[in-house]
């Protein structure tokens, strides 16, 4: 006849038990862990929309009070240059999570006769608007990393040379509010921007040193 069967080593089996229960402790915490984490992800899925969709309208309302001033500023510019009753305004749409703007130009009273900026007068609005989106963009620039300073090449060309002394006239007394320095290069005759340049210099060819600069004013 066989012995008697051994006995189990009890401490041995409470050995086990405290492992056993360690582990399943451990991975308790991990499953909560897990579980908190995927109700917050859940909870961030839900109000992704909601929120993309509130970014998106105050990124809208925060453009359109800076666009609201510069449709502002821009038709008091085409006004006094042209002297006509225009309106510069723009059209505002969100595509693929950005704001994009269309410039157009309508003349008061009649919002169906849409004019194309680019070739408006001649291209006469496309200069004015260029030059004061300019002045508008370099005078939202830190001061501390930008130095106020805009060079104006030929802004003018497409303009008539009646329209010569008010166009420079009306971006003086704005580079002076907004206080920037300007450089603007013409090939219209100088008596144009006697009322309005604080200094004039003509560059004229020289047979000896091939430029000659001079100070008219």
């Amino acid at each position: 006849m066989s012995g008697p069967a051994a006995l189990p080593d009890l401490r041995a089996l409470e050995r086990q038990h405290d492992r056993l229960s360690a582990q399943a402790e451990g991975l308790h915490r991990e499953h909560a862990r897990v579980r908190n984490s995927l109700e917050r992800q859940r909870e961030f899925l839900t109000l992704a929309p909601a929120a993309r969709q509130t970014l998106e309208e105050l990124s809208t309302a925060l453009f359109g009070k800076i666009l609201d001033e510069v449709e502002a500023n821009l038709t008091h510019a085409i006004r006094e240059i042209l002297g006509q009753d225009r309106v510069v305004s723009t059209l505002r749409e969100v595509k693929n999570n950005r704001l994009q703007i269309h410039f157009q130009i309508q003349n008061s009273g009649n919002e169906e006769e849409i004019e194309d900026i680019m070739t408006g007068q001649g291209g006469s609005v496309c200069n004015i608007l260029s030059v004061g989106l300019r002045l508008i963009a370099l005078s939202q620039l830190p001061p501390e990393r930008h130095r106020p300073f805009l060079v104006l090449d030929e802004q003018d060309c497409w303009l008539r040379p009646a329209l010569i002394p008010r166009f420079m006239q009306l971006i003086n007394e704005i580079a002076d509010r907004l206080e920037l320095q300007l450089l603007v290069i013409s090939h219209h005759p100088i008596d144009l921007f006697a009322g309005a340049a604080d200094r004039i210099y003509e560059l004229r060819p020289d047979r000896e040193h091939g430029a000659a600069l001079t100070q008219v004013k």
